[in-house]
C-alpha cells in the first residue's frame, strides 16, 4: 500500500503532524510519500491507494492562499472510492477553527474519495502527549480502514 501525505506548513505546525502521522503509518508497513501540497500535481492522487491531506487555516476560515489552485483543481480529479483523511492546526482565537480541514473534506468528497475518519484538529504544534497520540491514533484509523478496502 502507497498512500500520498500532503501538508501545508507555514511555522511549522501542520508539518509536524504529518511527521508524526507518518511515522505512525510506516510502523504498519504503509509506504508514505509525503510531500507539501504547493504545486503538487494533483492527478498524481490517483496513483495511490489512499489520500491523507493536512493544512493550516488563514486568518478567518481561509486555506493558505498556498494551496488554493490545488483545492480548485482537486475536484475535477477522479478520486472515486479512495480512501481519504484531512488533519490541520489551526488558532482557537479565530472564529473559524481549523477550517481548512472541512474545506478539504468536503473537495475530496466532490472529487469522489471516501473519508474513512473524522477529520483531526490541532491547536498549533503538537506540544503534550495527549495531541501526539491524537495524531498517531488518526493514522491508526486510517490505517484499519485503508486495510479493510484493500
Amino acid at each position: 500500500m502507497r498512500i500520498c501525505l500532503l501538508y501545508a506548513s507555514m511555522s511549522g505546525n501542520t508539518e509536524d503532524m504529518a511527521i508524526i502521522i507518518k511515522k505512525e503509518l510506516e510502523k504498519e508497513e504503509i509506504e508514505v510519500v509525503m510531500e507539501e501540497m504547493d504545486g503538487y500535481e494533483v492527478e498524481k492522487l490517483t496513483d495511490f491507494t489512499g489520500i491523507i491531506l493536512g493544512s493550516y487555516t488563514w486568518g478567518d476560515g481561509d486555506l493558505p492562499y498556498e494551496v488554493e489552485e490545488f483545492e480548485e483543481e482537486l475536484v475535477h480529479v477522479d478520486l472515486s472510492r479512495i480512501p481519504a483523511a484531512v488533519f490541520g492546526s489551526g488558532d482557537r482565537n479565530y472564529p473559524s477553527y481549523c477550517e481548512a480541514v472541512h474545506i478539504f473534506e468536503e473537495t475530496l468528497k466532490k472529487a469522489g474519495a471516501v473519508l474513512v475518519c473524522s477529520g483531526l484538529k490541532n491547536e498549533f504544534e503538537p506540544k503534550n502527549e495527549e495531541e501526539i497520540e491524537a495524531c498517531r491514533h488518526f493514522a491508526q484509523q486510517f490505517s484499519v480502514a485503508l486495510k479493510e478496502r484493500v
